[in-house]
């Protein structure tokens, strides 16, 4: 997203949050268009991935961010960090429904780990990588975030360094350090 996409961003999240509703229809159209173009560029390039839509994904984010009181947010990168949540926790639940003897019991589908490209060998546990997350947010916060933006939106290092508001450098250490701590605890 662009400095000045940010800025309206934040501009329309602050007049929503005052009351104003017309701030909440200019609002929508910026946000859905960044989540789509982050959820699309996630989700190319995906073979036999039919089970993920991207207007599903973004309509399931934009409806529990519509959800929550407006004054939840403070600023873009606030939204996007929410955003970031949501989208890990919608794919953590679709994975967890697709396990249940309902939808085939233990079958695990490839494709979800390759979608995530985390450093995670085939027929993971999702709920151990939930829970390897939830440890690592307990642990360090900030590098829990830079793996919900990087994986479960999209963003490159630069991109994740702008919404933290950390040099890209520390973004980029964050980064590096966080694969190999998910990666030992699902090596475990």
């Amino acid at each position: 997203m662009s400095e000045a996409a940010n800025d309206s961003v934040t501009r329309w999240l602050n007049q929503w949050r005052d009351g104003d509703k017309v701030a909440l229809d200019r609002l929508l159209p910026l946000v859905y268009a960044d989540l789509r173009r982050i959820a699309a560029s996630q989700l190319r390039g995906q073979s036999g991935h039919t089970t993920l839509q991207t207007t599903a994904l973004v309509h399931d984010v934009l409806l529990r961010l519509l959800d929550r009181p407006a004054a939840d947010f403070q600023n873009t990168a606030h939204l996007l960090n929410a955003a970031a949540r949501m989208m890990r926790q919608t794919l953590v639940d679709r994975a967890r429904a697709a396990r249940t003897d309902k939808h085939g019991g233990g079958w695990l589908r490839d494709d979800f780990a390759a979608a995530l490209e985390l450093p995670i060998p085939d027929g993971t546990d999702l709920a151990g990588l939930d829970q390897a997350l939830t440890e690592l947010e307990a642990f360090d916060e900030r590098m829990a975030k830079v793996v919900e933006l990087r994986y479960f939106i999209g963003l490159g290092v630069t991109e994740v360094a702008a919404t933290l508001g950390i040099a890209e450098r520390t973004a980029q250490r964050d980064w590096i350090a966080a694969r190999a701590w998910l990666k030992e605890r699902l090596d475990a």
